[in-house]
Formats: C-alpha cells, sequence, structure tokens
C-alpha cells in the first residue's frame, strides 16, 4: 500500500481521537472555571477556550490568517461577558462560536439571508450529535483503532452501571441497612464529582462543545427514509446487545442478591435489627420503592427479550433473566410482607389497601412475563394477560366495601381491643364515610365504662355519621346494595350504641 494513502486513512482516526481529547479537556476546564463559581470573566476566558479548540481541530483551516480573524471575532463577539454577563452576552458568545464552527467546517452560506436558517438546522441537532457519534463508535468494527476498542469497552458499562445505580438508590431507600451501610463508606472526593447537577452541568457542555468540534446541519427533508420500518437491530456492542446485556445482568443479580438476602435474614427469618430500629421501621421503608424497582426490572426485561434480540440467541442470557425474574417476584412478596408490618404497627389505610393490591398486579405481570418467555407468547399477549389481571381485581375489588372492611380491621387491631397494636385514629374512622358505623359500634361497646372521655368522643363521630347517611338523597335510582345494607343494619338491635 502507498505511504500517502496509508497517512490519508490514518488522519481522520487521529483527528478523531484529537476531539475527543479536546472534549475532555474543555469539559474539564468548564469544570474548573465555571461550575460553583459566580459567572464573571471565567465564561469569557471559556469562550476564547472553546474557540481556540475549534480552530485547533477544525483540519479545514490552513490559513493561519483566516484563524487569527475567526478568534478576534470571537473576542469581539465575547466582549460583552466582561462588562458583565447576561443573557445577551451569552448568546452573542454562542453564536460566534457557531459561526466560527460553521465557517471551520466549511458549512457557512454564501448569501448571509441563508444564515438564520443554517443556524437553525446547526443549533437544532446539538443535543443529539454525541449522543449519535457515540452510537456510531459502539457500531465502529474494533480493529479500526485501538481507542475504539476502549471507547467500546467503557460504553457496554455505562447502561448496566446506570441502571445498577438507579437500584442501588431505591434499595437504600428501601433498606435502611443499605442506607446505613452506604453512608458508613467515605465518599467525600467521589461523591463531590457525582454530583447530579455536576453531572448534568458536564453533559450539557460536552453536547454543546462536541457540536462545535463536529458541526453537522440538520437535513431538510427525510423523504428516502419515509417509507422504511423501524427495525431494532440487535448488535453485539449496542446499549441493548449481548455484552451489555450479560453485563447487566450479572451486575442485577448481584445487586438483587444482598436485598434478597437481607430480606431472608431480617424480615423473614426475624434476626435482630441494629439498635434503634424496628421491623415497622425496616419494613416501612421498603413497600413503595420496592414496588418501584420491580416495574423497572420488569420493562428492561421486556427491552432484553425482544424477538430476535440476544436471549433468543443465549441460553445463559436466559438464565440469568429467568433468576432475576424470579428475584423480582419475591421482592414483590417481600414488599407485601413489609406492607403487612407497617399495617401491623400503623393500622390499615384505603392507600395502603391499594399498595397491596398493586403490589399482587406487578408480582403477577412478573409471572406472566416469565410465562411469555417460557411459552414464546408475544408482547400482544402480555398486555392482554396482564390487562385481564387488572380487569379481574377492579371487578372483584368493586364489591368489597373496603371502608367497612378497613374499619372493622383497624378495631379489632386496635390497642384498645386487642392490647397489641396502635391507638385507634377515630378521625380516620370518620373520614371513612357511614361505612365505618358498624365499626365504631364495635369499639363504643368495647371500651370500659369508664373510658367515658372515649365513648363520648366515638358517639359524637357515629351520630355525624348517622345524621350524613339519614339525610342522604332518598330515590329509587340511588338505591344499593351497600346503602340498602346499612339501613338494615342501622333497625337491628346490633347498632343499639351504649
Amino acid at each position: 500500500m502507498d505511504t500517502t494513502d496509508t497517512l490519508t486513512e490514518a488522519m481522520p482516526i487521529r483527528r478523531g481521537t484529537s476531539r475527543i481529547v479536546g472534549l475532555f479537556a474543555l469539559v474539564a476546564l468548564a469544570d474548573f472555571l465555571i461550575f460553583g463559581e459566580m459567572p464573571g470573566i471565567n465564561l469569557f476566558l471559556f469562550a476564547l477556550a472553546v474557540c481556540a479548540g475549534i480552530l485547533l481541530l477544525a483540519g479545514k483551516i490552513r490559513a493561519p490568517s483566516i484563524a487569527a480573524l475567526l478568534f478576534g471575532f470571537s473576542v469581539l463577539a465575547s466582549a460583552p461577558l466582561l462588562e458583565a454577563p447576561s443573557l445577551t452576552g451569552i448568546a452573542l458568545c454562542l453564536s460566534a462560536l457557531i459561526a466560527v464552527a460553521l465557517v471551520g467546517a466549511r458549512l457557512m452560506p454564501r448569501n448571509l439571508t441563508g444564515l438564520p436558517l443554517v443556524f437553525l438546522r446547526f443549533t437544532l441537532i446539538i443535543p443529539l450529535r454525541l449522543a449519535d457519534d457515540f452510537r456510531k463508535y459502539l457500531k465502529a468494527p474494533a480493529k479500526r483503532f485501538s481507542f475504539t476498542v476502549v471507547w467500546q469497552g467503557v460504553g457496554l458499562w455505562i447502561m448496566p452501571l446506570a441502571l445498577a445505580a438507579v437500584f442501588v438508590f431505591l434499595f437504600a431507600a428501601a433498606n435502611p441497612l443499605i442506607e446505613i451501610a452506604l453512608r458508613s463508606i467515605r465518599f467525600a472526593v467521589l461523591l463531590q464529582f457525582l454530583d447530579l447537577w455536576r453531572i448534568g452541568f458536564w453533559m450539557m457542555i460536552a453536547a454543546v462543545i462536541w457540536a462545535l468540534l463536529r458541526p453537522r446541519l440538520k437535513r431538510r427533508t427525510a423523504r428516502s427514509q419515509a417509507g422504511r420500518a423501524f427495525v431494532i437491530v440487535p448488535t453485539r456492542n449496542a446499549p441493548l446487545g449481548q455484552a451489555s446485556l450479560l453485563r447487566s445482568l450479572f451486575l442485577f443479580n448481584a445487586l438483587f442478591a444482598v436485598q434478597t438476602l437481607l430480606d431472608l435474614v431480617y424480615l423473614w427469618g426475624g434476626a435482630d435489627l441494629p439498635d434503634h430500629m424496628s421491623h415497622a421501621e425496616y419494613a416501612h421503608r421498603g413497600a413503595y420503592p420496592l414496588i418501584a424497582t420491580a416495574l423497572l426490572a420488569a420493562g428492561f426485561v421486556l427491552l432484553a427479550m425482544r424477538r430476535g434480540g440476544p436471549g433468543d440467541q443465549s441460553s445463559l442470557i436466559r438464565g440469568l433473566v429467568h433468576a432475576w425474574i424470579g428475584q423480582n417476584v419475591l421482592l414483590c412478596l417481600s414488599s407485601m410482607l413489609r406492607l403487612g408490618l407497617y399495617v401491623e404497627a400503623y393500622s390499615l389505610t384505603e392507600l395502603r389497601v391499594a399498595a397491596g393490591l398493586w403490589m399482587g398486579l406487578v408480582a403477577i405481570g412478573l409471572v406472566l412475563i416469565l410465562l411469555r418467555i417460557l411459552l414464546n407468547r408475544s408482547n400482544e399477549w402480555l398486555i392482554a394477560a396482564n390487562l385481564a389481571s387488572l380487569i379481574a381485581v377492579l371487578y372483584i375489588s368493586a364489591f368489597i366495601d373496603l371502608p367497612d372492611v378497613i374499619a372493622r380491621f383497624n378495631v379489632a387491631h386496635s390497642q384498645e381491643i386487642s392490647h397489641d397494636g396502635p391507638p385507634l385514629d377515630i378521625y380516620y374512622l370518620s373520614t371513612l364515610g357511614p361505612s365505618a358505623i358498624p365499626a365504631l359500634d364495635l369499639h363504643i361497646r368495647a371500651l370500659p365504662e369508664y373510658r367515658t372521655d372515649k365513648i363520648s368522643e366515638a358517639q359524637l363521630i357515629r351520630g355525624s355519621l348517622v345524621w350524613k347517611f339519614e339525610h342522604r338523597p332518598r330515590d329509587w335510582r340511588s338505591w344499593s346494595f351497600r346503602s340498602s345494607r346499612l339501613e338494615a343494619y342501622l333497625l337491628s338491635p346490633a347498632a343499639i350504641a351504649r
């Protein structure tokens, strides 16, 4: 092969590497100059650094005089930032940097009348430019350039580590033991750089700078792709490809195993918790975050096990998915047990009943996902099965007088009757409506005669509920079995309060 051809092929690779290095350098400089600091001359200095980076990495500006002219233009446009930082100054500075980038890429229009449209076409793709190039790097052949191999290796861990961080956050919110363990680790220096606002700042700066370093214009039309169907092509190095999927499943199974083991020891096994922590507190922390975790896991499984995806070709992936679904089902059962322990300690409410039903539906949905994989069913079948279970639960619930069930449960498990539960929240019973009257009667009859204050308070609330029920609009069109049963109860001897 000719030496000239070899150098020609190597130039884009070296330029791409230089741009990546320049991107990291400018983001680091932005972190040093701007993040956490009041706006001032730092904006001006950073603008000049970005302009210098554009001119050095453009590759198409060969005349030093033109580069100097463009740099001077950027200094002139950014000068208002020296007077005082303002939105107007930032807009002028950014417009100048865009103009320098377009000139360096030879994308400026021949006529000034076309400049607004070119600017619009450039700014529309700024948020997508970095993500699009990152996707192309992941799909590039590994032998093309050694840095690409490193980039691909890092890219394969981005999605697993990001989702793992979400699961760790949910587990920490659900499990005080995990939260205590994380807090005991000193991440002072690391957490300073892993602040969400800081990461968001990095991403925003990186997106803008990368678009300036590799300027492109949004296509005017997409007629050539109008009739093309959208098809997900599973590749090995894609975010949901086989390599990334295997890493995710190994990592997720390990994380869930920690939570499952803690639940088996402390929740199901009843082991002693650390000082100043009760089982009710341990249970309270976990019910809702763990359900969010299970829903997120279910969504990931559906994406990972799509038809034609890596799961169809790898038995290892299928086995890991089955194990993870099993852990998620156990997670839902643990959430139900947590909710039960919490109800024992703090009584029952309508929201907690709804949470219990929701947890049951999530568990059923996870089992249906497993069946869908084992039976090779479609996503349409899965949606229909979940809708059927949802409709069945709603239909059965419509026949149950939940306020009456809640009121009776709270009275039966209250401290006044069982001598083991929480004190009865009689004011919450009053919010349940007339359906709570039978439970109030049980409470009044169970109170000792010397507790005249409690008896009077309960009778007052009962009287207001009875008055509300008796003065409801009466019409044959408003008749119902529930109101008829309550009316018959109020006429029975059992309804005669003390």
